[in-house]
């Protein structure tokens, strides 16, 4: 399992707002760090998924920091650069280095599983479809 699978309890807690640069709960309580860990289930070190009956509560933790960066730079995505008496102000690249950690984490999360079909008779393929598929006038 990933290194960056865990739980609610509050060393994942901790863990989470380590990665995220968050030391205090000023502005994000424990309680909303348990509640963006506990939308990302992930399966279990047995393979249980979380539907099944066994499955030990487990957790992608860097899908939550993700959400948690995102969240942080959709709050200073208003900042942006000026020049004002004489001196320039770079005000934008806090929201850049809060999306740079958003993908970092992402880079980090739980991969998931991907099913593909083989399609062997050529003639099954549909001809391609180009244009506007909202155009009502088609």
């Amino acid at each position: 399992m990933s290194a960056y699978t865990g739980g609610t309890s509050a060393l994942d807690v901790l863990r989470l707002r380590r990665m995220t640069a968050e030391a205090g709960s000023a502005t994000y309580t424990d309680a909303d760090l348990i509640a963006a860990i506990e939308r990302y289930p992930v399966a279990d070190d047995d393979g249980y998924e979380p539907a099944a009956a066994n499955w030990t509560a487990t957790y992608d933790l860097a899908r939550a920091a993700t959400e948690i960066w995102e969240e942080k730079a959709a709050s200073v995505a208003a900042n942006f650069a000026f020049d004002a008496d004489g001196a320039s102000f770079q005000k934008q690249q806090q929201h850049e280095q809060y999306m740079r950690q958003a993908r970092l984490y992402n880079s980090r999360r739980v991969s998931g599983a991907w099913e593909s079909e083989t399609i062997r008779d050529a003639r099954r393929l549909a001809a391609p479809q180009v244009g506007n598929w909202n155009d009502p006038y088609e």
